[in-house]
């Protein structure tokens, strides 16, 4: 659901873009382009990487009080 969100909002910025003769916030070459996506790819991979791991040092952790355990 986040990937389409961010294609649809992806769109929406370069429609905008477009309409209103505003440079794009992207690189114009192949190789920029490619390297937009090799980041974005990466950033997703370790998010869901990170989120399936357990939390190591959860009892360390302060809580919004600050307090510990």
């Amino acid at each position: 659901m986040k990937i389409l969100a961010g294609f649809v909002l992806a769109f929406a910025i370069g429609v905008v873009c477009r309409l209103t003769d505003v440079p794009l916030p992207a690189p114009p070459v192949l190789i920029g382009a490619a390297l937009v996506v090799a980041m974005s790819t990466g950033y997703v991979l370790v998010d869901r990487l990170v989120a399936r791991r357990a939390a190591s040092h959860r009892d360390l952790c302060g809580g919004p009080t600050g307090e510990q355990a």
